[in-house]
């Protein structure tokens, strides 16, 4: 069961991507990736050090969060949510619409997104 991260974290989203998730073919997983799914991100532009940002998975039908239960399409929109508060900083000088970059399990890149527009990112706290 997936707790939307709003009601977890407190506030809202720092910033939201349009994503694509890798085939099989492409090296991408396996087996469909589900909502809550914690991948970290990469920026494309600084390929060396991956961050916990999570994807949430919106429904494009709704506008809501992705349900349960069922895989998260291919290709789709994401609200993004930094959990290291102590780095907001460093995103909010990095991320603005275009930034392109990866979503990450360990080494392995199983999608790219790219920012589509910033949310709470700079009226977000620092906690």
């Amino acid at each position: 069961m997936h707790t939307p991260y709003q009601q977890l974290f407190g506030h809202s989203a720092d910033f939201e991507v349009t994503y694509r998730l890798f085939s099989p073919e492409e090296v991408g997983r396996k087996l469909p990736p589900f909502q809550g799914i914690r991948w970290d991100f990469l920026y494309e532009e600084f390929p060396s050090e991956g961050f916990m940002i999570y994807p949430e998975i919106i429904d494009p039908q709704t506008n809501e969060i992705f349900p349960c239960g069922i895989p998260i399409p291919q290709y789709g929109i994401a609200t993004m949510w930094i959990l290291n508060s102590n780095l907001r900083t460093l995103h909010q000088q990095r991320l603005k619409a275009g930034t392109r970059g990866y979503f990450m399990e360990g080494p392995k890149k199983v999608g790219v997104c790219e920012v589509s527009r910033i949310l709470g990112l700079h009226s977000n706290p620092i906690q």
